[in-house]
């Protein structure tokens, strides 16, 4: 595969998440997962991660190179804040995905999860998605991203968090994290190390305000390393994409999770806004 020559694109990223409690809540603990890192085709330019008032920050690297940030709050809260902003400069790559802190071996992300355990259902539709790529594992995995594409749909509101890539193929569609999930068992299912990648898409029709943050997947082809599956916009990562997190599945890879005393109700509100800051540079 070869990496086509483009522009690059500056992206300019807001990314603030509000909880708000029906009772003070303490003793909050959230692990974050917001801040990217540089790879070839990705340069972080500029960036910074902050919280509401008497919340602690600790930043770490987690157990897959991610940065992670460790926000503790002991003191009683009626809502939480946490806000990230700042510019990426990225570049097409084709897919391919180098330079990445990479923790394990390829074929730790042979693991099932219970997010991404393959079912018979899903075992069956991969071996029939790659029937005519033979040895060639790049084309199985861009026959697999063209079926997945063209056979689930992207559906706000139809799944939760904790519905596996099983549920979601049930019913053939989900957001973009269900729609990953389900590419990564069956790539896994085939034998491919396959794992999950939050992070932003810059919509190729400029709107810059959305309702989350975007979910793809990679897989490993050993003549390449890494390359990026985007199914729910059923292409390879372009320089519209900016990488933040990487996993076995979506748990791994949160923006936000974590646990709370107390609070009573919660409700939650995210903003998120994408912004292409060269003029003159396109993303599809």
């Amino acid at each position: 595969m070869r990496a086509r020559r483009m522009k690059p694109m500056r992206i300019a990223i807001f990314h603030e998440t509000v909880y708000r409690y029906e009772t003070p809540a303490y003793g909050v603990i959230q692990s974050l997962h917001l801040t990217p890192r540089n790879h070839d085709g990705q340069s972080v330019l500029d960036w910074r991660i902050d919280a509401s008032e008497n919340c602690q920050l600790q930043q770490q690297v987690d157990a897959f190179g991610n940065i992670a940030h460790v926000l503790t709050a002991e003191e009683a809260l009626s809502e939480l804040r946490v806000l990230v902003e700042g510019e990426v400069e990225t570049q097409d790559t084709g897919g391919v995905v180098s330079g990445a802190l990479e923790r394990f071996p390829h074929s730790f992300y042979l693991r099932d999860t219970p997010l991404t355990e393959a079912d018979a259902a899903i075992t069956s539709f991969a071996r029939a998605a790659v029937a005519r790529a033979g040895d060639d594992q790049l084309k199985a995995l861009h026959l697999l991203l063209e079926q997945a594409h063209d056979e689930l749909a992207y559906e706000a509101g139809t799944t939760q968090a904790t519905t596996s890539a099983a549920e979601a193929f049930a019913i053939k569609r989900g957001v973009c994290q269900d729609l990953t999930h389900i590419f990564i068992a069956a790539a896994r299912s085939l034998g491919i190390p396959a794992r999950y990648v939050g992070g932003h898409l810059r919509h190729a029709d400029d709107s810059d305000d959305q309702e989350a943050g975007h979910a793809w997947a990679e897989a490993y082809v050993p003549a390449l390393g890494w390359v990026a599956f985007d199914v729910a916009n059923g292409v390879c990562a372009t320089e519209a994409h900016v990488r933040v997190a990487v996993g076995l599945d979506y748990l791994g890879a949160a923006p936000v999770r974590g646990s709370r005393y107390g609070g009573g109700d919660e409700s939650m509100e995210v903003i998120v806004r994408v912004q292409n800051v060269l003029k003159g540079a396109s993303a599809r």
